[in-house]
């Protein structure tokens, strides 16, 4: 099977139009990842990020239904969240879009990888090209952020569902969970590629074109990140759309505070410096702080947690 080859970076010429024109910014950033997204994320489709699917999945929505017999996911990337989900045992017949055919290319050969047959489709979460009442299932990770209308999004997938069914999003950013993030992003980012100039430490500084690229992919994600939440805001965008049975939840507090700055420093040094051992750290890093970050919830207001998720019915 030939499979097709990363895409070229977007050119400064192509950033400066996708200022003007949201869709193309998400479909030219979003192709630009495909072919380095599961790398860049630390995604795979073993235990460790089952585990992780399902654990938010369950959070919100529970375990009745499983698996559901046929279910969607929108803006579905690289299928991070259907096929770790289906390994999960959750869902059974698995369909995906995403705006980018970039990405909905690449969650096919991942599919096929794994043993999977799974459908796939081009399209836009405001306007899915599937009939009234197809799907038991509607699912999303960190997806509806990009989306320009939310609520037009949420009245599509209550659309598609069956009545009864469900829609499960996870891992979207709060607003004042996203606002120290960023910071702290921003300034791991300068402290790891100024302290690289040294001498000293320069064979852990990236190439130049490399972190150039990284800043022009950094511009389109400021175009194409849309949207922070207030949980409880978010909630009644659903049931305006038309959901029941709506409920959020929120994660990742102080897990967030140090994961952000570790993905921000794995993405300014070369890669070969960081291995199996340094993975392994960063994820229990975050599974230890998860555990701490569920007891501080019983005091800490849901609003400063850095993810919401969010479930409803379609009536």
């Amino acid at each position: 099977m030939t499979t097709a080859g990363p895409k070229p970076a977007a050119t400064a010429e192509e950033v400066e139009a996708a200022w003007n024109d949201n869709k193309l910014a998400q479909v030219l950033y979003h192709d630009w990842e495909a072919s380095t997204y599961d790398e860049k994320w630390s995604i795979s489709y073993d235990e460790r990020c089952v585990e992780y699917a399902r654990d938010r999945f369950k959070a919100v929505a529970g375990t009745d239904g499983w698996p559901y017999a046929k279910s969607l996911e929108i803006g579905a990337g690289t299928g991070f969240f259907t096929l770790n989900l289906k390994l999960a045992g959750v869902l059974a017949e698995a369909h995906v879009t995403d705006l980018s055919p970039g990405m909905v290319e690449a969650a096919k050969r991942n599919a096929d990888t794994l043993g999977f047959a799974i459908e796939g489709k081009v399209a836009d979460a405001e306007k899915l090209p599937y009939d009234d009442d197809s799907f038991d299932l509607v699912i999303g990770h960190a997806v509806i952020h990009h989306i320009p209308d939310v609520e037009l999004a949420f009245r599509e997938m209550l659309r598609v569902l069956k009545p009864g069914g469900r829609f499960v999003i996870c891992g979207e950013p709060t607003r004042y969970g996203d606002f120290v993030a960023r910071r702290l992003s921003r300034l791991t980012w300068w402290a790891t590629t100024n302290v690289t100039k040294l001498p000293a430490l320069s064979h852990w500084r990236r190439p130049q074109s490399e972190l150039d690229e990284s800043s022009r992919a950094a511009a389109l994600e400021a175009v194409v990140d849309l949207h922070t939440f207030d949980p409880d805001t978010l909630a009644r965008m659903a049931e305006r759309a038309g959901a029941s049975d709506v409920r959020t939840v929120t994660e990742e507090l102080l897990a967030a505070w140090v994961g952000w700055p570790i993905r921000t420093f794995e993405a300014a040094v070369p890669e070969e410096k960081l291995g199996f051992g340094w993975r392994m750290f960063a994820y229990k890093s975050w599974l230890q702080l998860s555990k701490v970050d569920k007891v501080l919830s019983q005091v800490v207001p849901d609003e400063l947690y850095y993810n919401v998720s969010i479930t409803g019915v379609a009536k």
